[in-house]
């Protein structure tokens, strides 16, 4: 018998900090209901968490909803899945544990946000690091999750990272992966700002208009550069999985796939050439490579971004590596 924690994230979670966007993002988004405020419907479970905890009850799992309003109340679950002590003295995952948890996500941005958090309680420091540690990563095999999606399928390349895994999104099916499933292991994206990356990260801007506006930054994967910081960009796509492949109809991302180890990155820059009639024409120049790490460095002061669909601004060097198999999910 599984003991399963069904975990919500709540409304008074602060969203720039905790990764699940703005506008109510933590709860599902803006309320469609007159005179509700976002966010409201969060104090109790929503439908799909109610039928996944149900599903999992009549197949004898013991079942406890959890709404976390903060970091320390994510960590208070995560430290149901803690191995027993060890000699280091480290917090280590237990690979025996008969604990699951499931996390019930309106966003990419809200499974991103657990996931730190079981980076933060795993990774040991760098002078702690454990011989067991896998030589090519910094953090343990991290527990499986079932990720229990709240919005409806999402269709054409708008899809979230539960779509493109092809993972169930009905309750009673994502219960049943849980209790019956296998776990898939994937790829992380660690950075030096200390957070992770589940999907991908699209550095760009639009004016009001919604034409791309240009920017400047020196990025290179495993020491190729795909820019040198000199010429105009109009968007650039670091890719583990493939949210961000495509942006309107150019191809960014030519193959992302979540569990090869590598970060796909892709640098979409404007290339002016002439016809043979000396026409001046415009067309656009898409530069991929694959690596271990990405480096991005801007030129300008503030280079907006979004980063598993929460928004934010660079404005010095930040770093991406891959941490291959690191997370999983449970899946039929």
């Amino acid at each position: 018998m599984y003991d399963v924690v069904l975990l919500t994230l709540g409304s008074e979670r602060d969203a720039p900090g905790g990764g699940c966007g703005s506008g109510g993002a933590c709860c599902g988004g803006a309320s469609d209901v007159a005179g509700e405020q976002p966010g409201d419907r969060c104090e109790t479970p929503r439908v799909p968490v109610l039928a996944c905890a149900d599903a999992l009850t009549a197949r004898g799992a013991r079942v406890e909803t959890v709404t976390a309003r903060s970091d320390a109340e994510i960590d208070e679950v995560l430290a149901r899945l803690d191995g027993p002590p060890r000699a280091d003295g480290l917090t280590w995952p237990d690979p025996d544990s008969k604990t699951r948890l499931v996390v019930a996500t309106a966003s990419d941005g809200q499974l991103r946000a657990v996931l730190r958090r079981l980076v933060r309680r795993y990774a040991p420091p760098p002078s702690r690091r454990p011989a067991d540690l896998p030589d090519n990563r910094t953090v343990p095999d991290l527990p499986p999750v079932g990720v229990l999606p709240l919005d409806p399928a999402r269709s054409g390349t708008a899809r979230d990272l539960a779509a493109q895994l092809g993972l169930p999104r009905d309750p009673a099916a994502v219960a049943a992966a849980v209790l019956d499933g296998t776990a898939r292991r994937l790829d992380l994206l660690r950075n030096d700002g200390g957070s992770v990356t589940l999907d991908g990260a699209l550095l760009g801007a639009a004016d009001d208009a919604g034409r791309p506006l240009h920017w400047r930054a020196r990025i290179e994967v495993d020491g190729t550069v795909l820019s040198n910081g000199d010429e105009p960009i109009m968007a650039c796509a670091i890719g583990n999985a493939g949210g961000y492949a495509r942006l309107d109809d150019v191809v960014l991302l030519a193959d992302p796939d979540p569990s090869d180890g590598r970060v796909e990155v892709a640098v979409a820059v404007p290339v002016v050439t002439r016809s043979a009639l000396g026409r001046k024409r415009v067309r656009l120049e898409v530069r991929r490579a694959r690596g271990r790490a990405a480096a991005v460095v801007p030129r300008d002061k503030k280079l907006p971004f979004l980063d598993d669909g929460v928004e934010g601004e660079l404005s010095r060097k930040r770093s991406w590596w891959t941490e291959p198999g690191a997370w999983a999910v449970w899946t039929a």
